[in-house]
């Protein structure tokens, strides 16, 4: 059997539910698919037709796996069913599957480049050493370090955590009694974050595909309100993409290609976030990842491009394991916006969202929101800023930021 025909088998790995389309992609191109997810989400609306095996894992009190077991575990199915690559669908399973990659010695990533797309301080730490501009930022190893940085990057500041996703467990301190009393209350997990400085500035997601090392696609959006405003200012969750061949989009995608590059990718999705300062108009990253962007901003990209990160990062990942070229779809060129809310209403109705623009509607309990797409930018804002509107008036509710991510 030549390498074009071999049939793969496919280790998704997912901590959340998520996937789907990854998981039908895999399986639609002659793979056979299994899931390893938390036995908690077992009754799910996953694509049952396209997963041959299911695997679950019972999470600890921490809501984590032990992963001596999951080793284990593995270890007794592969005696009779191998598997030939290993892929993480969601931040919190990056780590683990590269541990089990390196314990089967599975192609793809490893858990030293893998760290560079879930630890913060080490994305930060070898962007400085690629030259890539970062905000002034600090472990929390050691005091005297912490107070040399305090003096030389005025506040405010942002703890961090290392590892965590979305705005989970960030704080903002405007005074140094503040941010040590911040630092001192972390106790014996303080090795965990990292102090930052803070830059006002409009936050941009680039959402991208890589393939033999090379990005192969590229899509830039600005979020309306940063995320960490959202998340603790109970704000509503807007994104739109930025103007076509202006000198922002080639900035974003340059350091995008940038940061890839220096961090070693090779096969993913990807979702890496800039930030603009209003301060000195220069580009900062923040953060990146090696899965596909969370909240729905997929369907954005999708609804704007015509390209499916889902399926064509399952397109790739199959390609490179049977040796075979990929070629990218021709990307469209239309301009999208996403709008998203907690609502009162458990199921809340999204008849007020019937404009011809709108393309996908939020489907989740206590959630409204939309997709919106349209050859016009200023459209698109028109819209989004219409239905902000309305979600208050109408919808909209907030609660704490999550202590820890729920997705």
């Amino acid at each position: 059997m030549n390498s074009s025909t071999k049939k793969l088998t496919f280790l998704c790995v997912s901590t959340f539910f998520k996937g789907n389309d990854f998981m039908q992609a895999c399986k639609e191109a002659g793979n056979t698919v299994y899931l390893l997810t938390a036995k908690k989400l077992e009754n799910r609306e996953w694509v049952r037709d396209s997963i041959d095996e299911f695997f679950f894992v019972e999470e600890n009190e921490h809501g984590s796996y032990d992963m001596h077991n999951v080793v284990a575990g593995l270890a007794y199915v592969m005696r009779s069913r191998p598997i030939d690559r290993i892929v993480a669908l969601d931040d919190f399973d990056v780590e683990k599957a590269a541990m089990l990659r390196e314990s089967f010695r599975i192609p793809g990533m490893g858990q030293t480049t893998s760290r560079y797309f879930r630890d913060k301080l080490a994305m930060r730490t070898k962007a400085a050493e690629a030259g890539i501009r970062v905000p002034g930022f600090s472990a929390l190893f050691n005091d005297a370090a912490i107070t040399e940085f305090i003096q030389t990057h005025p506040g405010p500041w942002m703890i961090k955590p290392r590892s965590e996703a979305s705005a989970t467990g960030i704080k903002k301190l405007h005074t140094d009694s503040e941010l040590w009393d911040a630092i001192n209350s972390l106790g014996d997990k303080r090795h965990e974050y990292l102090v930052e400085q803070y830059k006002p500035g409009n936050v941009f997601h680039i959402d991208s595909l890589s393939f033999n090392g090379r990005v192969i696609f590229s899509w830039s959006s600005q979020y309306i309100a940063p995320p960490f405003d959202v998340a603790h200012g109970g704000g509503i969750f807007r994104s739109v993409t930025v103007p076509f061949d202006s000198a922002e989009w080639h900035a974003l995608e340059t350091l995008t290609v940038d940061v890839l590059k220096a961090f070693g990718m090779k096969h993913s999705a990807s979702h890496t976030e800039v930030i603009r300062c209003h301060d000195d108009g220069q580009y900062y990253f923040l953060e990146t990842s090696s899965r596909v962007g969370g909240a729905h901003l997929s369907d954005m990209v999708e609804a704007a491009s015509g390209i499916n990160l889902w399926k064509e990062w399952a397109h790739m990942e199959t390609a490179v394991a049977r040796g075979e070229d990929y070629k990218l779809p021709r990307p469209q060129r239309n301009y999208s916006g996403i709008i998203i809310s907690l609502a009162r209403q458990e199921w809340p109705d999204h008849a007020v969202f019937q404009d011809a623009e709108v393309v996908w509607r939020m489907n989740q309990e206590y959630h409204v929101g939309c997709v919106v797409r349209s050859e016009s930018r200023e459209r698109v804002l028109a819209l989004l800023e219409s239905y902000a509107e309305r979600i208050r008036n109408d919808f909209h509710a907030s609660a704490p930021a999550p202590d820890k991510s729920v997705h």
